[in-house]
């Protein structure tokens, strides 16, 4: 089949020659097959959803609070929703789980720059799963909060230990599914959803490729940026996020196993999905407003600070997602702060290489970066004060 856009050029063509082994491409059927769960949702969650609309106000909310704190629940659907995501899969090692939290702690408030930069910037290449940000209308005019929730939700599932039940990121993995059913419930019941152009709202195929952004692409993207894991370093974040997208309510066939599948996979969701359209400028402007926002109320620094802000983060997305794209979406192309990014990419990957031989180097660093996710939440809590119970975009939904 002919290549998709996204890997003609940029990061992923480098991706290609540098990491991946053999043809990825996938067939017809094998397309066809991918197309199948566009019109695929999570019932479990849609019943969830559907049976808190029958409960007087706030009541079904907190129910649920409830059995995320006890691990139970008593009635209904509510019941054989934790019933499900309490019979923890055979497959989930609960070793690589850690190893796989530990390797994406290393990263420190690095690994924030792909996560925005690369996997944000790049879902937005995805016009059908857009109509759903659009929709809610919380992406384009809420951007820097919503900016802030996806970090601090990113960061609560990828902390060591916070998979465990009861743990925040359980439960966070919990209650950004139920927001994923409150969101196609209301586009559900919107008049104007296009079905036959858009598929099902949040369908699983969107769902699926949110996981690959967070976990391929951003394994990629901070090694683009000079990080550097071993292939299990690599294979115990692809298992971590596995677990976070059986949790979300993603299907099994559509959880990838080993590098391997999720780059097939990326290559499906590549060449059937990521075509940008008017929404994907609007939602990229919306991205690149946020970042500039850094330097807002502080005079002629902040100016500086915004420009600097913006060249950086969109030389970033450039890198990975090629000229083409970058273009369409809008990023300023910016020369030096490229050659900027590359030239401290070549820096963190040199101070890696030298890690990788030093005895305790590499715990030394997971603590390091532990502490700089930690200051960073507490700043986001004083500055934002962010809605990790997502009740609002519960009720907005």
């Amino acid at each position: 089949m002919e290549e998709p856009e996204l890997f003609r050029e940029g990061g992923f063509r480098l991706a290609q020659r540098l990491f991946i082994e053999g043809d990825i491409r996938g067939d017809e059927r094998q397309v066809a097959r991918l197309r199948e769960f566009a019109q695929v949702e999570d019932q479990r969650a849609d019943d969830v959803v559907a049976w808190m609309a029958q409960q007087p106000k706030g009541q079904g909310r907190k129910l649920f609070e409830d059995a995320l704190k006890s691990g139970a629940a008593a009635e209904g659907p509510l019941k054989a929703f934790f019933d499900e995501v309490n019979a923890k899969p055979y497959w989930v090692d609960d070793e690589r789980l850690e190893r796989g939290a530990k390797a994406i702690t290393r990263a420190g408030l690095l690994g924030l720059f792909p996560l925005g930069d690369m996997s944000l910037m790049g879902g937005y290449l995805a016009s059908r799963a857009t109509k759903s940000l659009v929709g809610t209308g919380e992406i384009e005019y809420k951007a820097t909060r919503r900016l802030v929730e996806t970090a601090a939700w990113w960061i609560d599932v990828t902390t060591p230990g916070a998979l465990k039940h009861g743990e925040q990121g359980y439960a966070s993995a919990l209650r950004i599914r139920v927001v994923h059913a409150h969101v196609r419930a209301a586009m559900n019941r919107r008049a104007d959803w296009d079905y036959a152009a858009w598929d099902k709202p949040v369908n699983q195929v969107q769902t699926a490729g949110t996981l690959l952004l967070f976990s391929l692409v951003y394994v990629f993207g901070t090694q683009l940026l000079g990080l550097r894991y071993s292939a299990r370093e690599r294979g115990d974040i692809l298992h971590l996020w596995r677990y976070i997208g059986w949790l979300m309510g993603v299907d099994d066939e559509l959880l990838p196993t080993s590098e391997e599948d999720a780059w097939r996979l990326l290559w499906l969701l590549a060449a059937t999905e990521f075509i940008p359209d008017d929404d994907s400028k609007r939602l990229a402007k919306a991205l690149i407003e946020a970042n500039a926002a850094v330097g807002e109320g502080r005079g002629a620094v902040g100016k500086v600070l915004s420009h600097v802000s913006v060249a950086v983060h969109s030389s970033i997305s450039r890198l990975v997602l090629g000229k083409t794209n970058a273009d369409f979406l809008g990023l300023p192309n910016d020369p030096v702060a490229q050659a900027a990014i590359v030239a401290v990419a070549g820096v963190n990957f040199a101070a890696e290489t030298v890690r990788r031989f030093i005895p305790g180097a590499t715990a030394l660093q997971e603590r390091i970066g532990e502490a700089g996710r930690r200051g960073y939440v507490k700043r986001l809590e004083k500055l934002f004060a962010p809605d990790t119970t997502y009740a609002q975009h519960m009720r907005a939904a």
